[in-house]
């Protein structure tokens, strides 16, 4: 089974910074991507930033400029570093992994359990 454990998140005053990570743990599970996502009371998941195993990072346009996806391979880890932070960025942040078990051709989705981002104007 695939676990993901997030840590990071907190108040921050508007322009301010935080980074969290999210530490992916299971045997026989090879990665595909890992990302960032975010839901804001009232409305749907959106992405923030994903990045590849290959390196290859997607950002979303109200986050571009601002905050960026680090990632450490070799501790199946995934950052997201903060910066300029704005009230509009309050959220529950979810890391997402997608990857394959060894010897299979399907591809899984797992989620964190979310930390809470909040931006004070």
């Amino acid at each position: 089974q695939v676990q993901l454990v997030e840590s990071g998140g907190g108040l921050v005053q508007a322009g301010g910074s935080l980074r969290l990570s999210c530490a992916v743990s299971g045997s026989m599970f090879s990665i595909n991507t890992m990302g960032w996502y975010r839901q804001a009371p009232g409305k749907q998941r959106e992405l923030v930033a994903t990045i590849t195993s290959g390196g290859s990072t997607n950002y979303a346009d109200s986050v571009k400029g601002r905050f960026t996806i680090p990632r450490a391979n070799a501790k199946n880890t995934v950052y997201l570093q903060m910066n300029s932070l704005k009230p509009e960025d309050t959220a529950v942040y979810y890391c997402n992994t997608n990857g394959r078990y060894s010897g299979s051709y399907l591809s899984y989705d797992y989620w964190g359990q979310g930390t809470q981002v909040t931006v004070s104007s």
